[in-house]
């Protein structure tokens, strides 16, 4: 049997945004904006870039993405561009691709904005210069590899249509690209070019050199004004102070930033560990005593000069991992920061709502207080990266609220989130033959509902019981060893009663928490890879090292759900907050969703990368991913909360189609897709909902109360809103108002009263019969009663009041037409729609016309089949209240 064709995506999830990514190794750009009066940032994020103030370094825009990633940046007052490949792009609105101009045979390398022109070079070393608006090509030259390999290009200030650009091999050469011809050659300094920067000084160039010297040279009378010699490696970025100090940063590739006072001509200050990688970029703010730099350890800096020494503090930070996150949970209950540990040995907090309110909580160290005094880079007093952890909000302000595990490491480290630092506890069991040089690791970590208590288990099979507060140990599991293998995982539950350890003996065991009595013990197929329990509902998901997965009740301590699972190791998973849905994801590049209820695969799709780890919002609106080799954490909305959602199980040969993860572009490319996306939209079955669901059932209207609840109690209503003196008409004004002769103005009173109104009422509208009554006449030879049933339905309660009086003789009505209602009511039981209507109708005929319905035998006739009909629509809904109530009074005894 064929596979059955896959869905186009996700039928419960799309892509929204990511997180934690800020920068990387292309240096930034700084734009200024005339009309906003403030300056922008742009930094490149892979395919995309991004957008913010200076001001509070908020993000303000992200472009569409590009089917490559970016290889260069440069902007102009208008336009921002981005090259990917041999294409070169230009962005309007910091969004939208607008121009794209095509002609390089290799990847572009250099960018620079020249007036209404853009110049691009790329590694063949062809430079060609671009029309923006016309998107044409105006001039192309090529020079030669082994002579002029092209490394940086500047436009120096007031030089007309004149062109600097370095080479690898050292020279400079100075261009016409209106008459296209070379009008200077600089020998060079025997080191190749890396960077070209405009001095603040006309016709002075600053040029930074492989060698690590940083040379000032005037091209005007080709002189050089003085020189530096940095000694961290080549120079990385050039930037000049312009807010009346004399001074030059240079950057580096270990991350240090050197700052040159250029009227003493010597080293002033240095800014060391600036990045924890090379300075991709370096930008003096103008006209204020800013510096903003950005590097490949995906964070961005502002810095600010405004003590003693020339010193720059940090003012503004952006900081994402700088290795990809192996582990991500969501801290609290409302869904708005999501914790992360990277392979970089960071524990970082994201917020979902803005960048301001994430933060770093910093490195694990061996000894903290040592490691703060030797500085951010003593690497052997770090510990390894956090492979998992736990947290709890109920204690966080009182003490540490997080307990973390470390890649093959013996000790458990807790974290402070309030303080944002690494606890004061490293909690290990005491003993020699707990020796790491055994071999022993911790491998899964837990921590209780109250904050008050945190659970380990190691390599050897242990599982022990501290308090996080003291850091006491407060039990061990088992005479000797819970398991025989290594523990894969632990959880408590929400009461503190239970604790249940899974380890690589394929054994879940059920413990007393407090008195660490083991209860059952459950064996499975397979080693448990991974455990989580959702506390609410006590269900408890194992993935298998087989790729599936088991359910397990931890009440009554069996497997009520067998999933086949995936193609490869279950990498993570997560519960959704009412504990109905299963989403895991694997290896095989899938994340599946299954449904519990009905133990179906509601939703299945693929992706790029594998998925190392998922989390769940505990609102339920978004669900987060972190990738292999990816720095971002990426938000999926969830469409249920929004947008009807048709769910049904999936085929086990059910083929997921890939989906672009949040940011990048998914458009149409050709028909085939086109009609694909079409024929999986028709797919999708959409439940409507009958007007009747069952014959036993009756159905409301729908209408609000205030329509039919106070019918019987109109004319107590209109008693108490009656007035109790009749209103007053105010005297009508004149337009032009008299006023008297005096220094003093006043108006002239009219003493005279108006004359008094007729107060007689037109008798002549009321005798015409209403459009009600005229309906319920014909509808008594159509016998088609829904017209005046549309009708009064529409009507508010006294207008429904007026309608039925006028029904009887004395009102204009008779009683062919009082018969024609009740049949109407009679219909309504029959269909058993507007259920609540009907009552209170006959409620308001029966109050208004009982004397004279009983003087009429046809009425009395018509009643009495309708109150059969009554009685009988009454006795079928009883017969369901009262099963319902039966079973819930079962439910409440059982639970007792």
């Amino acid at each position: 049997m064929a596979a059955e064709k896959g869905r186009r995506g996700s039928a419960l999830f799309t892509g929204y945004r990511s997180l934690g990514v800020y920068s990387n190794h292309i240096p930034h750009v700084v734009r200024y904006h005339k009309k906003h009066k403030q300056f922008y940032l742009v930094t490149s994020v892979g395919n995309s870039f991004l957008t913010y103030n200076v001001n509070k370094l908020g993000q303000v825009a992200v472009s569409n993405a590009l089917p490559e990633s970016i290889s260069c940046l440069a902007a102009d007052r208008m336009l921002v561009f981005a090259s990917h490949g041999n294409i070169l792009t230009a962005f309007a609105r910091n969004k939208e691709v607008v121009h794209k101009y095509k002609g390089h045979e290799a990847e572009i390398h250099l960018v620079q904005t020249f007036g209404d022109h853009v110049i691009s070079i790329d590694t063949n070393n062809v430079l060609i210069i671009w029309d923006i608006k016309s998107e044409e090509e105006y001039l192309q030259l090529v020079f030669d590899k082994n002579s002029f390999a092209v490394s940086a290009i500047m436009h120096p200030s007031t030089y007309l249509n004149k062109i600097l650009l370095g080479s690898h091999q050292g020279g400079l050469q100075l261009w016409n690209v209106k008459t296209n011809k070379l009008l200077f050659t600089f020998p060079g300094w025997k080191s190749g070019v890396t960077v070209l920067q405009q001095a603040p000084a006309l016709d002075v160039v600053a040029v930074g050199l492989t060698c690590g010297k940083i040379v000032l040279h005037n091209i005007k009378f080709d002189e050089t004004l003085m020189s530096f010699q940095q000694d961290w490696g080549p120079i990385t970025s050039i930037s000049f102070r312009t807010d009346g100090h004399p001074i030059m940063a240079a950057g580096s590739p270990v991350g240090h930033v050197g700052l040159w006072d250029l009227e003493e001509r010597k080293l002033m200050n240095q800014m060391r560990d600036a990045h924890a990688t090379a300075i991709a970029g370096l930008t003096f703010v103008h006209g204020e005593p800013l510096l903003i730099t950005n590097g490949a350890d995906n964070a961005i800096r502002v810095w600010i000069f405004d003590g003693p020494g020339g010193q720059g503090r940090l003012l503004r930070f952006r900081v994402g991992h700088s290795a990809p996150p192996t582990f991500i949970r969501h801290h609290g209950h409302d869904g708005k920061q999501i914790l992360s540990a990277g392979q970089d040995g960071t524990l970082h907090s994201f917020s979902t709502v803005h960048d301001r309110h994430s933060k770093s909580l910093g490195h694990g160290s061996v000894d903290k207080a040592k490691a703060k005094k030797m500085g951010l880079r003593c690497l052997s007093l770090r510990l390894p990266p956090i492979v998992c952890f736990a947290s709890e909000v109920a204690r966080q302000n009182d003490w540490d609220g997080i307990i973390a595990c470390h890649q093959n490491f013996l000790s458990c480290t807790t974290w402070n989130y309030v303080r944002s630092t690494m606890g004061a506890h490293k909690l290990k069991p005491a003993g020699l033959h707990y020796n790491a040089a055994l071999g022993t690791h911790a491998t899964a970590v837990s921590i209780s509902s109250c904050g008050n208590f945190v659970l380990i288990g190691l390599s050897r099979g242990d599982v022990d019981m501290y308090n996080i507060q003291s850091g006491i140990h407060r039990g061990h599991y088992g005479k000797e060893r819970a398991h025989d293998g290594s523990v894969r995982g632990l959880v408590v539950d929400g009461l503190n009663e239970l604790t249940i350890t899974a380890g690589s003996d394929k054994l879940i065991k059920f413990w007393k928490f407090k008195t660490k009595d083991l209860i059952l013990t459950t064996s499975l197929n397979a080693p448990p890879t991974s455990v989580l329990l959702h506390r609410e509902s006590g269900m408890l998901a194992v993935a298998l090292d087989d790729f599936g997965i088991n359910v397990l009740d931890a009440e009554t301590r069996k497997v009520v759900r067998k999933f086949p699972g995936h193609n490869g190791k279950i990498n993570d998973m997560t519960f959704s907050p009412d504990g109905r849905w299963l989403l895991t994801a694997s290896m095989d590049c899938t994340v599946k969703v299954w449904d519990l209820p009905s133990g179906c695969l509601i939703d299945c799709f693929l992706l790029d990368s594998a998925v190392v780890s998922l989390s769940m919002s505990p609102t339920g609106d978004f669900l987060s991913t972190a990738h292999v080799d990816d720095l971002g954490i990426y938000l999926w909305s969830n469409k249920s909360l929004f947008s009807m959602v048709s769910l049904r199980a999936l085929p086990a040969n059910f083929q997921p189609v890939a989906v672009m993860l949040p940011g990048m572009t998914d458009e149409v490319e050709d028909e085939d897709t086109a009609s694909e996306l079409e024929e999986s939209q028709e797919d999708m079955v959409v439940y409507e909902s009958p007007e009747q669901l069952g014959e036993q059932l009756v159905t409301l209207s729908l209408l609000p109360e205030s329509r039919w609840k106070n019918l019987l109690n109109l004319d107590v209503i209109k008693r108490r809103n009656k007035p109790k003196e009749p209103p007053k008409v105010p005297k009508a004004a004149p337009f032009f108002i008299p006023t008297l002769p005096g220094l003093v103005p006043r108006f002239a009173v009219n003493d005279q009263e108006d004359a008094t109104q007729s107060k007689i009422v037109n008798l002549g509208v009321l005798a015409q019969k209403s459009v009600f009554f005229s309906q319920l006449e014909e509808a008594i030879e159509s016998q088609n009663y829904n017209i005046p049933l549309g009708t009064i339905k529409e009507l508010g309660p006294s207008a429904v009041d007026t309608e039925l009086r006028n029904l009887a003789p004395e009102g204009g009505g008779s009683v062919e037409v009082m018969q024609s209602f009740l049949k109407m009511i009679k219909r309504m039981l029959d269909t058993k729609r507007d259920f609540e209507m009907a009552q209170a109708y006959l409620a308001l005929f029966l109050k208004l016309h009982l004397r004279f319905i009983s003087s009429e035998p046809e009425l009395i006739e018509e009643i009495s089949s309708l109150s059969s009909c009554l009685d009988e629509t009454w006795l079928q809904l009883q017969t369901l209240f009262n099963q319902s109530l039966c079973v819930l009074n079962y439910m409440k005894s059982a639970l007792l």
